[in-house]
């Protein structure tokens, strides 16, 4: 059985006696607000909604948590600081936001880290993705749960991304993040970081040829609009995490911060699941919608690996190495998968 198997197990488990001990469950009347940064139809922001619903079944409505999409608590940066504080009490963002506090989240960002979906969720649900959730508390932060953004994949204007060369003198709009500006350079394209709200227009007037994102981003922002072509290069993978105010955390009877954690496990399968359903959905429709989108060949992803592993060298270097070893344990454990 797989490790999210195993968590999945455990987290059913761990339901059963809350739901058979309901009566001496210490569960009190509590109102809790879960930020996301994407519109309601997205898979994180109904990940959210489906955890509100697990939630309320589990705790027979005395918890209650009430979601807010589409940043409607504030920007990214702003709800995670409200969590610290204690104004706010959960937030899902993406472990890059967390980057700025942590700085060990941004090795989920080294280039072509997995090659599928099923890796992702070994990785994140093993010992790796628990040492780095375990750094949080100190910083004001429980992380309850890795939900996934998908594998993110590059859209240009010029022509399909076919191989190496094809990527090479592309103006390509990038996170600001180092570890993508270098991955982008290693393959020799031009990397540009941008606010994601300033893309379409640049793409429109081709001050940019291209971005990276999964198709998902691709289709709700309407990109087919002013890209052409889209190729499945999968060069990083996105990762959420559930996050929980530590101060609302220590204020947690026991029974209610096991209901909250079975609640985002059980969440994130659920969310994991929808992800992987739209975003095949998603490319369906770019391609309705007049996108051309090829998959690039197995060769060739080899030779993009070999160009930015210095970048993943280089920054592996720069962390404590036994966490890097069992960085590199853990990828070794989930190569064969999938």
């Amino acid at each position: 059985m797989t490790p999210s198997g195993i968590t999945r197990r455990t987290a059913l488990a761990t339901t059963a006696l809350l739901l058979g001990g309901a009566a001496q469950a210490q569960v009190e009347d509590r109102t809790i607000r879960i930020g996301t940064t994407v519109p309601a139809d997205h898979p994180i922001s109904l990940g959210a909604k489906k955890f509100t619903e697990i939630v309320a079944a589990k705790s027979a409505g005395k918890l209650k948590v009430k979601d807010y999409p589409a940043l409607a608590l504030g920007p990214e940066l702003q709800q995670q600081s409200a969590l610290i504080g204690g104004v706010q009490e959960m937030f899902v963002p993406s472990s890059a936001t967390l980057a700025g506090i942590v700085r060990e989240f941004t090795l989920l960002d080294l280039p072509y880290l997995i090659r599928n979906p099923a890796q992702a969720d070994a990785l994140m649900d093993g010992p790796f993705g628990q040492a780095l959730l375990a750094k949080l508390p100190e910083k004001g932060l429980v992380g309850l749960a890795m939900w996934e953004n998908g594998l993110r994949h590059i859209t240009n204007s010029r022509h399909p991304i076919q191989k190496l060369e094809d990527v090479q003198g592309l103006k390509i709009r990038v996170q600001q993040n180092p570890i993508f500006i270098d991955m982008f350079k290693a393959l020799k394209a031009n990397p540009v970081p941008m606010s994601f709200g300033e893309v379409y227009g640049a793409l429109e007037t081709k001050a940019l040829d291209a971005q990276e994102n999964p198709l998902l981003v691709a289709r709700s922002a309407k990109l087919y609009e002013v890209q052409k072509y889209a190729s499945l290069t999968g060069h990083a993978y996105g990762v959420i995490i559930v996050l929980v105010s530590k101060k609302l955390w220590d204020k947690l009877s026991a029974d209610e911060r096991k209901l909250l954690q079975a609640s985002a496990l059980e969440a994130r399968d659920y969310q994991r699941q929808v992800s992987r359903e739209q975003a095949r959905k998603a490319m369906e429709e770019l391609k309705a919608a007049g996108m051309v989108i090829n998959e690039v060949a197995p060769a060739e992803l080899d030779r993009m690996r070999q160009a930015v592993q210095p970048v993943a060298d280089r920054a592996l270097q720069t962390f404590d190495p036994a966490l890097v070893r069992l960085l590199r344990s853990e990828l070794e454990r989930v190569s064969h998968i999938g």
